[in-house]
C-alpha cells in the first residue's frame, strides 16, 4: 500500500533502523558545530557546490553553518529549525542550542538501549527543565532599576556575545555601541529601530553611533555637500518624477 504513494527509488525506515537514524543524524549535526563554541572555538570552511557558485567563506557562527549545509535526515533537520528560532528570536546561541540538544540525544540513545520507552525520557527532560528553570530564577539578580549596573550588566553580555565572532579584538569597544544603541531605545524590544549602514574600507575603529538620523543617499551633481541651518521637507509621498500624481 506504501508503494503507491512513492516514488521510484524511496525507502522506509521502521522501528529501530529509523531510530537510530534519528539519532544519528541529530549527533552529527552537533558534533559539526561543537568544535566552533567559545573564544577558542574554532573556524569552518564553507565551500559551495552550485555548478554557478563556487565561493569559499570562512566562519565559526553556528546560524551561517547550520544555513549552508543540506540536509536529507529528518531530525537533523529538526535541530537546523531549532537553531534557526534561536537565532530569529535571540540572535545568539544558535550553536549552544545545537549542541545542548545534540547531548541530550547522545544520553537518550544509551537510555533507550536499556529498553526505557520514549515518553519516561521526555517526561524526566520536562522534569529537569523546571528544575533548571527554578535554579536560574533563584539565582538571577534583576538591575533594571540601577541605570548603572544595568548599563554594566549589558556590556558584559555584549562582551559575551562577541567574544567568539571577528570582532573579538575591539570587542570592548562594539560592546560599548551596542549597548549605546539598545539603551537608547528605552525599554522597546523593537531592534528596527535600530539601523545599520555598512561601507567598504576603514577600521573597525571607524564604525560609530550617530545622535541623529542617516540616509544613505548619494549626492546629485552640481548639488552642495554641506548645507546648514537648513530647511528639511518631511514628504510621505515618492518624490520621483514619474511616481507624482497631481490631482485637481
Amino acid at each position: 500500500m506504501e508503494a503507491a504513494f512513492m516514488d521510484s527509488g524511496t525507502t522506509v525506515d521502521k522501528g529501530e533502523n529509523a531510530r537510530l537514524s534519528s539519532f544519528v543524524g541529530a549527533i552529527a549535526i552537533a558534533d559539526l558545530v561543537k568544535t566552533t563554541l567559545g573564544p577558542k572555538g574554532m573556524d569552518k570552511i564553507l565551500q559551495r557546490i552550485s555548478e554557478h557558485d563556487q565561493s569559499v567563506s570562512v566562519t565559526n557562527d553556528g546560524a551561517t553553518i547550520l544555513k549552508s549545509i543540506n540536509l536529507d535526515n529528518a531530525a537533523a533537520k529538526v535541530l537546523v529549525d531549532i537553531a534557526r528560532v534561536q537565532d530569529d528570536e535571540v540572535g545568539d546561541g544558535t550553536t549552544s542550542v545545537a549542541v545542548l540538544c545534540g547531548e541530550l540525544l547522545r544520553e537518550a540513545e544509551d537510555l533507550i538501549n536499556q529498553r526505557i520507552h520514549p515518553q519516561t525520557i521526555a517526561e524526566g527532560w520536562r522534569l529537569a527543565r523546571k528544575a533548571a528553570r527554578e535554579a536560574l530564577e533563584a539565582s538571577a539578580v534583576d538591575n533594571s532599576g540601577d541605570e548603572a549596573k544595568f548599563r554594566q550588566d549589558l556590556h558584559r553580555i555584549a562582551c559575551t556575545t562577541l567574544s567568539s565572532k571577528l570582532l573579538t579584538y575591539e570587542k570592548d569597544y562594539f560592546a560599548n555601541l551596542a549597548v549605546d544603541a539598545v539603551m537608547r531605545l528605552k525599554g522597546s524590544n523593537n531592534l528596527d529601530h535600530i539601523q545599520v549602514l555598512k561601507k567598504p574600507g576603514g577600521h573597525l575603529r571607524d564604525s560609530y553611533l550617530e545622535e541623529g538620523f542617516l540616509l544613505d543617499k548619494k549626492i546629485g551633481v552640481g548639488q552642495p555637500k554641506r548645507i546648514e541651518n537648513a530647511k528639511i521637507l518631511l514628504a510621505n509621498t515618492s518624490m520621483d518624477t514619474d511616481k507624482i500624481k497631481i490631482y485637481g
